[in-house]
Formats: C-alpha cells, sequence, structure tokens
C-alpha cells in the first residue's frame, strides 16, 4: 500500500465532510418535526423511519460490498441521498411542505445509508494496513464523535434563523465536497473473490446464507456479532433514558440536557484519541473487556451519584469507553474476516445491533414509566458489567485478540 497515508486522510477528510452535513441535516429534520407536530407518535414513527431501513436493507447492501467496488457503492450512495435531499428542499421552495413528504425522505436516506455503512467498513482494510487498523479506527471514531458534538449545535444554530430548505442545500454540499475527494482521490485495492460471481435472485440469497454460514463457523466472530447486540440492548437506557432521567431528578433545564449531550461526545473523542495513540492491550479482547466494565460500572454510577456535576463527570467516562469497546472489535473483524466475506459479516453485525437498541427502548422505555430510571440503570450498568468480566472466559476470543 504505496503512501496510504495520504490516502488515508483524504478518505477520512471525505467521509468527514459527508457526514457532517448529513447528521446536520438529520438533527435540523428531528426537531423540525418535533416543534411541527409536538406528538410522541410521530417522533417514534419518525425513529422508526430513520432507522427500520437502513437495518432491513443491511444484508443485501453487505452481498452488494462483497460483489461490487465499495469506493463506487459509497459514492453511488451517497449522491443517491444528496439528490434526495435536493428534491425535498426544491419541494419546500416551491411551497409543498408537507411532513409526510419529509418523513418518506427520511425512509430513502436511511436505505442509502444502510447501503453505504458496510462498503464503509469493508473498504478500510483495502485503504490502511493491518497493523495500522486499531490507530486508524481510533481517529475515525473520534472524527465520527466530533461530528456528533458539533452538527446537532450548528443544526440548532441554523434552524434558528434559517428555513429548512436552504439548509437541506448544505448536505448537498457537503456531500458533492466529500464524494468528489473520495471518487477523485483516494485509490483502493481490489478484493480478490474466491469464486465466481453470480447473478440472479438465487444468487443472492446463496450469497446471504453463506455469509451467514461462514460467521457461524467461526466462534469468535459469532461470540462479536451476538456480544454487541447484547450490549446494544442492555447500553440502551445509558444511551436513551438519561436525559428523561436528568430532566426528572436534577431538573428539566435546557442547559442540563445539553450539557450531558455535549459532555458524552467529548468523552468518546478523548476515548478515539485515547485508543490511536495508547493502542489498547496488546491482547485487544482484553481492551474489549476492560471496555465493557467500565461501562457497566458508569452505568451503575448515573443510577445512583446524587451531584449532578458529578454525574457529568460520570458521564464524560461512559463516552470514553464507547470506542474502547467499538474499535478493538472493528478492527478484530477487518484484520481477521476474509476480505470477499467482509461485507456481509459488517451487513449482520449492522442488522443485529440496529434491532437491538429500538428493541431495548421497547422494553426499558416503558418500564421507565413504571420504575425509576435510576433503577433501570443500575441493572443494566450491572449486567454488562458481568457479562463484559465473562468474555475473558471465551478462548475463541481471547485466541484472536493475541497480537
Amino acid at each position: 500500500m504505496t503512501n496510504w497515508k495520504r490516502n488515508a486522510t483524504l478518505y477520512i477528510i471525505g467521509q468527514f465532510v459527508s457526514m457532517f452535513g448529513s447528521m446536520l441535516v438529520q438533527h435540523a429534520i428531528t426537531w423540525q418535526i418535533t416543534l411541527e407536530t409536538k406528538s410522541g407518535v410521530i417522533m417514534t414513527l419518525f425513529t422508526c423511519a430513520a432507522l427500520l431501513p437502513m437495518t432491513l436493507i443491511s444484508p443485501f447492501a453487505g452481498v452488494w460490498a462483497d460483489r461490487y467496488n465499495r469506493k463506487y457503492l459509497i459514492v453511488i450512495s451517497d449522491a443517491c441521498i444528496a439528490l434526495i435531499t435536493l428534491g425535498l428542499a426544491a419541494a419546500y421552495i416551491s411551497g409543498y411542505k408537507n411532513i409526510w413528504l419529509m418523513f418518506i425522505v427520511v425512509v430513502a436516506r436511511s436505505f442509502g445509508q444502510g447501503v453505504q455503512q458496510p462498503a464503509v467498513s469493508a473498504m478500510i482494510p483495502q485503504i490502511v494496513p493491518t497493523e495500522s487498523l486499531q490507530r486508524f479506527n481510533g481517529i475515525q471514531s473520534s472524527i465520527q464523535s466530533l461530528n456528533m458534538f458539533a452538527a446537532p449545535m450548528a443544526g440548532g444554530a441554523l434552524l434558528s434563523f434559517l428555513p429548512i430548505e436552504y439548509i437541506f442545500f448544505i448536505d448537498v454540499a457537503t456531500a458533492a465536497i466529500g464524494i468528489s475527494i473520495v471518487f477523485i482521490f483516494v485509490k483502493v485495492s481490489g478484493v480478490l473473490h474466491t469464486e465466481v460471481v453470480k447473478h440472479g435472485v438465487k444468487a443472492y440469497f446463496h450469497e446471504l446464507r453463506e455469509g451467514v454460514q461462514y460467521i457461524n463457523s467461526k466462534a469468535w466472530l459469532r461470540l462479536i456479532i451476538i456480544y454487541s447486540a447484547f450490549f446494544s440492548f442492555f447500553a440502551s437506557p445509558t444511551a436513551l433514558l438519561t436525559p428523561l432521567q436528568t430532566a426528572r431528578t436534577f431538573g428539566d433545564d435546557v442547559w442540563r440536557l445539553t450539557a450531558i449531550e455535549i459532555v458524552f461526545s467529548i468523552g468518546a473523542i478523548v476515548g478515539g484519541i485515547l485508543i490511536s495513540v495508547w493502542g489498547g492491550f496488546k491482547n485487544k479482547a482484553h481492551t474489549i473487556v476492560m471496555a465493557c466494565a467500565l461501562f457497566g460500572l458508569t452505568g451503575f454510577l448515573l443510577g445512583v451519584v446524587p451531584d449532578f456535576w458529578v454525574y457529568l463527570g460520570v458521564m464524560l467516562i461512559c463516552g470514553v469507553t464507547m470506542p474502547l469497546f467499538n474499535t478493538p472489535s472493528m478492527t478484530l473483524l477487518q484484520s481477521n474476516v476474509e476480505p470477499d466475506k467482509m461485507g456481509r459479516v459488517f451487513s449482520v453485525l449492522m442488522m443485529f445491533s440496529g434491532l437491538a437498541m429500538p428493541l431495548g427502548m421497547v422494553v426499558f422505555g416503558p418500564l421507565g414509566d413504571v420504575v425509576r430510571i435510576e433503577w433501570l440503570l443500575i441493572a443494566s450498568g450491572m449486567v454488562i458489567f458481568v457479562s463484559g468480566l465473562a468474555l475473558l472466559r471465551a478462548r475463541s476470543l481471547i485466541e484472536i485478540g493475541k497480537p
């Protein structure tokens, strides 16, 4: 991989610019729907529209990522998302402002992101050498966290003085810049296919089945995918109920709700930098175990600390743990899965994790109205802490994590 650092830097810049515009518009749409409807039912439908299509298409997207040029898939799906947003902007400027049109666009954007994500994750080992994957993933995690930190604030600020249709054009512009950088400047090595690619519906389902069989044949891979879904399910109270807990326990001031989001994002940025500089333990599985134990401990503490400033400190540490869990998990997959199976593996991971978080909310959300959220945080934190330590007994994971 000649001059891979330049290649990887350009790739990160392209993805950052494109993702910033997408996240900014996604938040702007969320707030616009909230302000227009003030309806919990509509917001639930919107959340499903933003998440479910991505999850449903991911198995097919995994096959495409293993069949076709991943760089072109990323560029085409990004371009389609931008064109859909451009169409929505044109409709709004023409005076056709309908909440359900926005809803349809959110569904279409979700499908586009579902096609893009497996290709994005699977293409990284084609750009970055194996020994540098952990560092690269850590840097990318920090960049994503920076977007999570900046995009909501920028979206909120712009929405306060600009009509939403003009904000849509920002997504189109950032997508055009990101696509140009990736398409023109990022060079990607090819994937050697172990068998001839066949076409047709039967062939698609054969390749899907082949991907599932490949996952089942490797105990460590099966464990990572199942545990990631398990983790997402039990992390949902910490991820989604803490704003409600803050409003009930410490006060419903807007600055408090903003503070916990900002502090978590700063923690995630710090965690990404930490894992890219430190690199984690020699055995990547030990870093995963430490991250799970720390996340579980912070979840438990969020349920017991009585002071809001201490609460923010715990939330900061909670943010740090996320890249410490995601980065080594991602690196293990990218460095050990066969290149021509990687798209399908990432699509299955995305599907399981994508379903686990909403399912967690279906369970824990209603419970939060019956049981104190503090008890849910304590219980889910303990489950993650204990299950994380139990991973030390998973021989296949410990073996594959060795340098």
